[in-house]
């Protein structure tokens, strides 16, 4: 294919103003993101409705693998979340798991990845549509999806899809990927180019979903002369939350993102305190108003791995630790988090056997989202 300047010139624009906020020349006026930010109203603005109070949705984590990942429990899991008043679900992707594993997880303080090389995980995006397909208002989050895993113009076009069937209620959280072996596996883009591989993947994804005549032209997708249908049910496509703690993360969210999605329990970028995690945010807000966006048009979402009285209640910097201790001090904590301008916290329910751990969510629901 060649690769025209003006095709290339266009792509970028097109893509770069969808990321911005200003992709909502169409006509559907469908709250994108779980908090409600509609994009191209200049301000992201809570939405009400289930999964707690005053606009903050709470989430879940929908199991991909074990015991508690067969079609009948989470069936179970989702359809009575969304009673409960649980406001998403989220996925994790890994297409496969080397058997000899030499790089470090992100988080955990040893680096060892706490799934170890059990293979036993269903497909994100399948599981994504399964879940969406018996739920009717629950939204579907991929936490996060590995952008490099996949072509990009078919994962395009398997998003648009899923946002179009479920009725515009899926958001796109991503991360470049921390496991190179995975990579090595699925023979894709070399693991050291894959920051590049995600910022162009995700362009090319907004090219797709917006332009009437889509064209690209990067370093790795091209693209011109095809018609691309149907578009995504949100303007602009799915909302984007750009996981990740590093300073490329907030780089690419400041650039890209219409959230950032950080997990507080980063051992190397130690979100754990509301001290920390606020200058993280500052420091956030100042490289978006550096890329020329508006901050206020940055959504803001966090992801817990554990909570409760087992959790250590102490950070690393002396302050209290997020999400440790009784209800009504997790309640205090979100309620913290949400003056902050935080609209979606999503946390891993303990339980081993389907029934613990929808009791777990009940209790969540009764003694924390109650309070907020």
């Amino acid at each position: 294919m060649t690769r025209p300047c003006d095709a290339s010139r266009s792509a970028a624009a097109s893509a770069i103003s969808a990321s911005r906020g200003m992709a909502s020349s169409r006509s559907c006026t469908l709250a994108s993101p779980i908090t409600g930010l509609h994009r191209g109203s200049g301000t992201a603005r809570m939405q009400c409705g289930g999964g707690g109070g005053n606009g903050m949705k709470i989430g879940f984590n929908a199991p991909s693998g074990g015991p508690l990942a067969t079609p009948e429990h989470l069936t179970r899991l989702a359809q009575e979340a969304e009673a409960m008043g649980y406001g998403y679900a989220t996925i994790s992707d890994h297409v496969v798991i080397p058997k000899d594993i030499h790089a470090k997880y992100p988080y955990t303080d040893s680096g060892e990845f706490p799934a170890g090389s059990r293979g036993e995980r269903h497909e994100q995006l399948t599981q994504v549509m399964f879940l969406a397909a018996k739920t009717t208002t629950l939204r579907m989050v991929t936490s996060v999806m590995v952008v490099p895993h996949r072509p990009a113009l078919l994962t395009a076009k398997i998003l648009s899809t899923i946002d179009v069937l479920s009725g515009g209620r899926l958001t796109l959280g991503i991360g470049a990927g921390w496991l190179q072996e995975e990579f090595e596996a699925l023979q894709v883009p070399d693991f050291a180019a894959r920051g590049k591989v995600t910022d162009e993947y995700i362009l090319a994804a907004r090219e797709l979903w917006t332009a009437p005549e889509p064209r690209f032209a990067g370093d790795y997708v091209r693209f011109q002369d095809i018609s691309f249908q149907p578009k995504p049910v949100q303007p602009g496509g799915p909302p984007v939350w750009v996981g990740g703690e590093s300073g490329p993360a907030l780089r690419r969210t400041a650039r890209l993102g219409d959230a950032w999605y950080p997990i507080g329990t980063n051992p190397s970028f130690p979100l754990e305190s509301l001290a920390r995690y606020r200058a993280a945010v500052a420091k956030l807000r100042g490289l978006v108003e550096k890329e020329g966006r508006d901050p206020a048009k940055v959504a803001l979402a966090y992801r817990v791995q554990k909570y409760g009285p087992e959790v250590p209640a102490t950070a690393g910097d002396g302050e209290r630790r997020l999400f440790s201790g009784r209800p009504e001090q997790i309640a205090d904590d979100l309620k913290a988090l949400r003056d902050l301008g935080v609209g979606a916290v999503d946390f891993t329910y303990p339980g081993n056997t389907v029934e613990e751990v929808l009791a777990s969510m009940r209790d969540f629901r009764d003694g924390v989202m109650a309070r907020l």
